[in-house]
């Protein structure tokens, strides 16, 4: 049966929903990091490997590569998860572009262009705004300066699998393909490092098990396959906006279900960072616009 395009937006917008629920699970359990994230990337391999044919396919060194980055941007989504606010992990993470604007002028030598640095100022100023503050620490939240230094790294990782993706993306035609494969070999090498070192499948309750099946199979697993199906009919300006339904529900869950809370500060950098996003992309729309004949590619703007 075919995606129609309005098919192909809910699926898009029902994915960002069910990663913005990553956190709200990952609070509710108690296993410690290491388990969590070795069981969580298992069960996201497995699912991926198993619906996705993509994600069988072109396992070479490149691709194994950007799995790597991967697979250490999950274990570091869950670690910074467990020790500071939903909010803030979302909110550092959705600063991602000033880590792709640096990377991608050290590694693949694009010049930014001045409008986009002007631009992302403002989202620069959001980051110190959710790094200033300290938080005591909260029963979701346990150490937060150090949850906030692993939210660091999972968007410094981020921006670097997307200026890999990119890169491999010029080698090959459409880095969207090479997605899946990267994102189950990143999950399998996550679970073959993760899963020894905290005794694997032991001590988990029935709750533990609804969690982690939940976080593999759909917050994971199904996310992807609905983003990949969605993303195949849907140009990626318009994915890029849908998408922003995950940083804006993910601490809405954490506060509905757990009644955590950012400082004011944080509130205030996530809230920059989100409306300096979402300029990025009206402004990248409007370009588009003015120029129909050329398409958007991957990555770019």
């Amino acid at each position: 049966m075919p995606v129609t395009a309005f098919s192909a937006r809910l699926r898009i917008l029902a994915s960002a929903v069910l990663f913005s629920t990553g956190s709200v699970a990952i609070k509710a359990t108690s296993l410690p990091i290491w388990q969590l994230a070795g069981i969580r990337a298992a069960l996201a391999a497995l699912f991926l490997v198993l619906v996705l044919p993509a994600a069988r396919r072109l396992w070479d060194r490149r691709v194994l590569g950007v799995g790597a980055l991967y697979a250490v941007m999950t274990v570091s989504y869950v670690a910074a998860n467990r020790l500071t606010t939903a909010g803030n992990v979302m909110f550092l993470i959705a600063a991602s572009p000033l880590a792709v604007l640096l990377l991608s002028w050290w590694l693949l030598g694009e010049r930014a262009r001045r409008r986009d640095v002007l631009l992302l100022l403002p989202m620069g100023l959001g980051l110190v705004l959710c790094l200033a503050p300290s938080q005591p620490p909260l029963a979701t939240a346990l150490n937060p300066s150090l949850g906030n230094v692993f939210a660091v790294v999972n968007l410094l990782i981020w921006g670097g699998l997307l200026v890999s993706m990119r890169a491999l993306g010029r080698e090959r035609n459409g880095a969207h393909d090479l997605a899946p494969a990267a994102i189950a070999a990143g999950n399998l090498m996550a679970a073959a490092v993760c899963l020894p070192l905290s005794g694997g499948l032991s001590g988990l309750d029935k709750s533990d098990w609804a969690i982690v099946l939940y976080l593999g199979l759909v917050q994971i697993g199904l996310a992807y396959v609905w983003l990949t199906a969605g993303m195949r009919r849907i140009p990626v300006f318009e994915s890029s906006l849908l998408l922003l339904a995950e940083p804006v529900l993910n601490p809405l869950w954490a506060w509905a279900v757990h009644g955590e809370l950012p400082t004011r500060w944080a509130g205030l950098g996530g809230a920059i960072i989100l409306m300096t996003l979402a300029a990025k992309l009206w402004l990248v729309d409007r370009r588009i616009e003015q120029s129909p004949r050329t398409p958007l590619a991957p990555g770019s703007g």
